[in-house]
């Protein structure tokens, strides 16, 4: 399908073009959790091009609408979501809140920051959906807040079983704007990689935590 027509495929031409996206087989990457992994993706990049952030924003937005209707909150998750989340209210015309990794050990010890006095209901705005262990953090700490988390939104997910498991346990609903399968897609459209690549990335996709074993060393992500 044409990248023009599907939101899917833009966002993704988009992190491969301004390099928020990047596809290492031969040198690949290692994240915290210790996997292996063909690919780097670096969402806050998005925020350097006007056109890309606001491609984004009114793609979130529509979503939103969408999926959840208007709630009376938007919330950001830190760090990555902050501006993105900021963007979105102020679109919305929303106040906006956003939600640290973890309790401040100071001050209020807030770990959601904002006023809450305006409404319960929240959409939650994530920039990247891995295992979803840290997005579900920020739901866990908003819903102890007293919110009503009516589901979350983010630019970019892997797909991974272990956090679409992870979502249905905790009754959270995520759309997100650009996944794996549609970047593969468009990354292949735009020759960025061959039909072997292809193959490997999907393997990848398939069993993250094996694939790359026998790989050489890993570029620190």
């Amino acid at each position: 399908m044409d990248s023009r027509l599907d939101p899917a495929l833009k966002i993704a031409e988009f992190l491969l073009q301004i390099k928020a996206v990047k596809l290492s087989l031969k040198k690949p990457f290692t994240w915290a959790s210790g996997w292996k992994s063909p690919i780097y993706c670096d969402n806050r990049k998005t925020l350097s091009y006007p056109a890309v952030r606001t491609y984004i924003r009114q793609q979130f937005v529509q979503v939103i609408n969408h999926e959840f209707g208007r709630p009376d909150l938007i919330a950001g998750v830190a760090t990555g979501g902050i501006a993105h989340g900021a963007l979105v209210a102020h679109d919305m015309g929303l106040p906006f809140i956003y939600v640290r990794s973890a309790a401040k050990e100071h001050g209020m010890k807030n770990q959601v920051e904002g006023d809450l006095t305006t409404g319960r209901s929240v959409v939650v705005v994530e920039d990247l959906v891995s295992t979803g262990t840290s997005s579900l953090n920020a739901v866990h700490a908003l819903r102890d807040a007293g919110c009503e988390v009516k589901g979350m939104v983010s630019i970019f997910t892997y797909g991974f079983d272990e956090a679409i498991a992870n979502f249905e346990k905790e009754k959270v609903k995520l759309k997100s704007l650009s996944n794996y399968t549609a970047l593969l897609e468009q990354a292949m459209h735009d020759s960025y990689i061959t039909d072997k690549d292809m193959l490997s990335l999907n393997e990848w996709r398939t069993s993250p935590t094996t694939w790359g074993k026998t790989v050489g060393e890993s570029a620190a992500s």
